[in-house]
This record gives C-alpha cells, structure tokens and sequence, in this order.
C-alpha cells in the first residue's frame, strides 16, 4: 500500500511522467485497471491492450494529472473507460455491415441495457467522493441511501434526533455532489 501513497505524496504533479512512476503507477492498478477492461470487453487480449493504452495515454498527459482533483487511481479509471469505449466503439465498427432498419420495429431489452463498465465506475467515483466526506455525513448516507433503512430506525441506533439525521443526509447529499464535482464527475 505504500506505493500508492508515494506515488501521491512525491511533490510532483505528474507522478507519472518517469520510468519509476509509470512502473510504480502499473504494478500498484494495473490488475484493476486489467480486471475492469475485461470485464467491459470480455476479451482477454483487447483488455491487455486497454491497459496498455491506459498507460500510454496517462504517461502522455501526466502533466493534466491533479492530485487535489483525484486520487491516481481515479484518474486511471476514467482514462481506461474511455480507452474501453473506444475499443468497444472500434469493434462494432469493425463488425458493423449495413441493414436497412425498420422504424416500426419495437426495439429490444438489450438496447436499453445499461453499459457495466458504466456501472462500475460510477460505484468506484461515489466510493471515492464518499470518502470525502465527514465520517458522520459518509454513515448517513450509506445507512439511509444505500443500505436503505429508515430515518427513525437510524437515528434511534445511533441516538440522535431524527431532524439531526435528516440535516446530515441533506448536508451529506450536497458535499458529496460538490465532491463529485470537485472529481469531474456529473452527479
């Protein structure tokens, strides 16, 4: 785990920019980064060389890294979903043969499937804005929002008014808006 933290506390905005911080930078996310693309593109080599693009990519714009903005790994994860998508974009162009479309045509479930690579970025970038947030507005939050208990059964376990409860989720709800914000990220 130091590696990751010496990676943040060296000083330099681009912890990316040299030999030892891209070596560094692989071995502390790289199995990350690998396990996300595949699981996107359920091919092992294009997931090998999503990653390998990632890399490439953040090393030439290791100067646009901000650690006050994101942590590296978060920085990692939204240059590999856009790698991911250009890949996938790639693939389907590549497969795509023309077929006239018939409007009338219902459409199907799988059109309006959402994408799980989305899906597991968004919940690694609230994981990381939830991380931002005061320890009494991050237990609001989860026990109330994601693990979908009621004010008054929360508030009677931690002993406190639910009007209190109620004030922390509301106060809770904007940080971790202005977190995601402050991450790129459109809540």
């Amino acid at each position: 785990m130091a590696g990751p933290l010496r990676l943040l506390r060296r000083g330099s905005n681009a912890p990316l920019a040299d030999d030892n911080g891209l070596r560094e930078a692989y071995q502390a996310h790289g199995g990350e980064l690998f396990r996300f693309a595949l699981l996107a593109l359920g091919d092992r080599g294009a997931a090998e060389d999503v990653v390998q693009e990632t890399f490439v990519r953040a090393w030439r714009s290791a100067d646009r890294y901000d650690p006050t903005l994101s942590s590296l790994r978060v920085w990692l994860f939204a240059i590999v979903r856009n790698v991911v998508i250009d890949q996938a974009r790639h693939r389907t162009s590549k497969a795509w043969t023309p077929v006239v479309a018939d409007p009338e045509a219902p459409t199907t479930q799988a059109d309006a499937a959402p994408d799980p690579a989305d899906e597991v970025l968004r919940g690694w970038l609230v994981e990381e804005a939830l991380r931002r947030l005061s320890p009494e507005h991050r237990e609001a939050i989860v026990e109330t929002y994601l693990r979908g208990r009621t004010y008054d059964e929360v508030a009677a376990e931690r002993g406190i008014p639910v009007g209190t409860l109620r004030s922390r989720v509301f106060y809770a709800l904007k940080a971790l808006r202005i977190a995601m914000e402050e991450m790129g990220v459109a809540p």
